[in-house]
C-alpha cells in the first residue's frame, strides 16, 4: 500500500521537473495530502515566498534538514 511521506504543516523543498510549468523551486508548506490515485502520491502545497498554492507529486518534494517526518 502506498502512503504519504509528509505531514500537514511541514516545510519542504520543491524541485520541479522541466514539464511542471511555472512552479518555481523553493520552500513550500504542506497544506494537506491528497487522495492517492494509482501510484501518484500528491499534496496541496503553498509557497513560502509568494503564497501561491499548487498540487504536486511527492517525488518533487524533499524534506528540509532538521525537519521531522
Amino acid at each position: 500500500m502506498i502512503g504519504h511521506k509528509f505531514r500537514t504543516g511541514q516545510t519542504v523543498k520543491l524541485s520541479p521537473a522541466r514539464h511542471d510549468g511555472e512552479a518555481p523551486p523553493g520552500m513550500y508548506t504542506i497544506l494537506r495530502p491528497l487522495p492517492v490515485e494509482g501510484l501518484d502520491v500528491r499534496y496541496r502545497i503553498r509557497s513560502d515566498h509568494d503564497g501561491h498554492e499548487r498540487v504536486v507529486l511527492e517525488d518533487r518534494l524533499s524534506l528540509l534538514a532538521g525537519s521531522v517526518v
